[in-house]
C-alpha cells in the first residue's frame, strides 16, 4: 500500500470524498464518495494526480468492482457561477454522498474545509488523497469522470483543446479564449484571461 492507510479508523465504515476540477476555467466540478471494502485492499491507490491516465482507468474499474459503495456528484458551471466554486465543491461531495447505497458512519474529506453533511461526522484532511485509500479512490473516480465530460465537451468546442487541458488555465486554453471568446461552458465568474479587463471582448 505504500504510504497509504486502508482506513483512518479500522473497523469503522468510512466514506472518502474528493473533487476534481475546482481550479478549471470551464466545465463542472465533479466529486466522488467511496466506501472501500477492508477485505479487498487496492495496493496501487494513490492521489490521482500522481497516477498516469492509463493507470487511473485501470484503478477506476477496480474501485468500481471492489468497493462496498461509490457514487459521483456533479455541479455544473452555471451552478458554480451562482454559488461560487468553494460551495460548489462541497455541494458536489454532498450529491455524491446522497447517492451512496450504503450510509457511511464517518466521512474523510480531502482538504481543509467542508460543509457538514447532516447526520454523519467528518474530518478534513489536507492532502488526504495521498494519505488514505478511500480518499485516493474518490480522487480517481472524480478525476476520470470529469475527464470524460471534458473530452465530450471538446468534441463540441475543439478550439479550446479541452481533451488535453481538461479546462485548466493553460497558456493554450487562455490564448483560445482571447482569440475566440468564451464558450457556453466557461465559468464566467472566473478570471478567464490573465488580464480580466479583456473579458469585455466577450460581450
Amino acid at each position: 500500500m505504500g504510504n497509504l492507510l486502508a482506513f483512518h479508523t479500522p473497523g469503522r465504515l468510512e466514506g472518502g470524498c474528493d473533487e476534481a476540477g475546482r481550479g478549471c476555467l470551464s466545465g463542472p466540478v465533479v466529486a466522488a464518495a467511496v466506501i472501500l471494502d477492508p477485505n479487498k485492499p487496492i495496493p496501487a491507490l494513490n492521489d490521482s494526480k500522481q497516477i498516469t491516465e492509463k493507470n487511473r482507468l485501470i484503478l477506476r474499474d477496480q474501485i468500481m468492482n471492489e468497493a462496498l459503495a461509490f457514487a459521483i456528484g456533479i455541479v455544473s458551471h452555471q451552478e458554480i457561477d451562482e454559488i461560487n466554486i468553494l460551495n460548489a465543491s462541497f455541494l458536489a461531495m454532498h450529491r455524491a454522498i446522497d447517492q451512496l447505497n450504503i450510509t457511511p458512519e464517518f466521512l474523510l474529506i480531502d482538504g481543509n474545509r467542508f460543509n457538514p453533511y447532516t447526520g454523519i461526522s467528518h474530518v478534513c484532511i489536507v492532502k488526504g488523497d495521498a494519505k488514505y485509500q478511500s480518499i485516493a479512490a474518490a480522487s480517481i473516480l472524480a478525476k476520470t469522470k470529469r475527464d470524460e465530460i471534458m473530452d465530450s465537451l471538446h468534441e463540441l468546442y475543439p478550439v479550446y483543446k479541452w481533451s488535453k487541458n481538461k479546462g485548466y488555465p493553460t497558456i493554450d486554453h487562455r490564448s483560445a479564449i482571447a482569440e475566440h471568446g468564451a464558450s457556453p461552458y466557461h465559468r464566467m465568474t472566473f478570471r478567464l484571461l490573465a488580464d480580466k479587463s479583456q473579458l469585455d471582448l466577450f460581450e
